[in-house]
């Protein structure tokens, strides 16, 4: 693709990767790209935000750089950071010719490592890049001020070089879990859309989607009894990610049913904590009744 497409042709686009969105989640993707704005995605964990941004640099045909947040990331991890390696590798050899060396000769863009926003910044594609700043709301407050420079400009200054100003502003993606709250001053540089977890129908297209193999009863079975299952008391509720991997699981297996016993024991591919396993699988075996 060598152009921004229209709302029809990125939808288009999308279901031709296997992705499917609903009217809200296509027209965020569709500003996203048009206006330059970022996107900030929320929704529990397994609706497919990360996977959002994934589908939409596939469907684009450009790259998706990728940064993963947690508690304690640094500005250079983000940002860039200098071969010091290499650099040192340069002394040893100008010191073993006796070559002249000066400071500056090692703070060049020979030396420099493109960390998630500076590689998203000289992406020069004839499409921007993807940008994916992934559970945004794990990083702390001073991370997230330091953000705040960049989505309003697109640019990284690198002291000793200078200003890297994109020439084609990367598109910017930004999901939360919302474990915290995200600062105002974020919020409102970002379009914002909250992804539902998708009805049993829905589900059960996009899983047939990812495990095309799998049979249509084990497909329509394990959606429904995944969508149930969020009405529990659960510790962390199944999402469609987990969806997909248990009826992957039980393809695999051979599993064409839910009925079957192997299902009951595959259990583990949705549940996270001991006590939602014993909460699963009581629901399975009530239901299984």
């Amino acid at each position: 693709m060598t152009a921004i497409p229209t709302l029809p042709e990125m939808r288009s686009a999308l279901d031709d990767v296997d992705y499917l969105v609903d009217d809200g989640l296509s027209m965020a993707l569709f500003l996203a790209m048009k206006l330059g704005q970022p996107l900030l995605l929320e929704g529990e964990p397994g609706v497919g935000k990360t996977t959002a941004a994934k589908a939409l640099a596939e469907a684009l045909g450009t790259p998706l750089v990728r940064l993963q947040c947690y508690e304690g990331i640094t500005a250079a991890e983000a940002l860039y950071e200098w071969n010091y390696p290499r650099q040192m590798l340069a002394i040893r050899l100008a010191e073993s010719t006796s070559a002249a060396l000066a400071a500056t000769d090692l703070f060049t863009t020979e030396y420099l490592l493109d960390r998630p926003l500076l590689k998203a910044v000289r992406w020069a594609g004839e499409l921007p890049a993807v940008l994916l700043i992934d559970e945004i709301d794990r990083s702390d407050d001073e991370f997230e001020a330091l953000l705040l420079e960049f989505l309003g400009e697109s640019t990284v200054t690198v002291p000793e070089i200078g200003t890297f100003d994109a020439e084609r502003p990367p598109i910017v993606i930004l999901t939360s879990n919302r474990s915290r709250e995200l600062h105002d001053a974020l919020k409102r540089r970002c379009y914002y859309h909250w992804i539902e977890f998708p009805s049993v129908a829905r589900a059960a297209d996009i899983v047939r989607r990812r495990v095309p193999g799998a049979s249509t009863p084990l497909v329509d079975a394990a959606t429904a009894f995944v969508s149930s299952a969020r009405a529990l008391e659960l510790d962390k509720p199944p999402g469609l990610a987990e969806a997909i991997d248990w009826v992957h699981a039980l393809h695999m297996l051979g599993v064409s049913d839910l009925d079957d016993g192997l299902a009951r024991a595959t259990i583990g591919s949705l549940a996270k904590t001991p006590d939602d396993v014993d909460a699963l699988t009581a629901h399975y075996v009530s239901r299984s009744a």
